[in-house]
């Protein structure tokens, strides 16, 4: 079962995302920011990472290059999940290594699409 890595500072978010998660067969764990979320990552690097661009503690763009400088931290699949939809954010985002983007308000649907997009399912 792939693992999947919920990291976001709001806990709705957080569950509407474990929810569809776990309805497409994943394992899913969760951080707040992403100061959590890398400690998360060195106990066990997941499979993807679902992950929001405004945190407070560390925000998703620093996480994104703190992880992928790690060790195993090339292999997972990172999608950004965001409400920031200009151009540049997404370009950033992508520079920095990021797979794929999600705008919130997101549903089943779209993550499945962004996911079969980045080759995750």
């Amino acid at each position: 079962m792939m693992h999947c890595l919920v990291v976001d500072d709001s806990t709705v978010i957080r569950k509407v995302s474990r929810r569809i998660l776990e309805d497409m067969g994943f394992r899913v764990s969760e951080a707040e920011n992403g100061e959590k979320a890398l400690i998360t990552c060195q106990s066990e690097m997941p499979d993807v990472v679902l992950l929001d661009w405004n945190m407070p503690v560390m925000d998703g763009y620093e996480f994104l290059t703190q992880v992928r400088q790690m060790p195993g931290g090339g292999e997972p699949k990172i999608i950004f999940c965001t409400t920031e939809n200009d151009i540049a954010h997404i370009s950033r985002a992508l520079e920095a290594g990021a797979n794929e983007y999600i705008m919130k308000p997101f549903d089943k649907d779209i993550v499945a699409a962004k996911f079969q997009e980045a080759g995750i399912i």
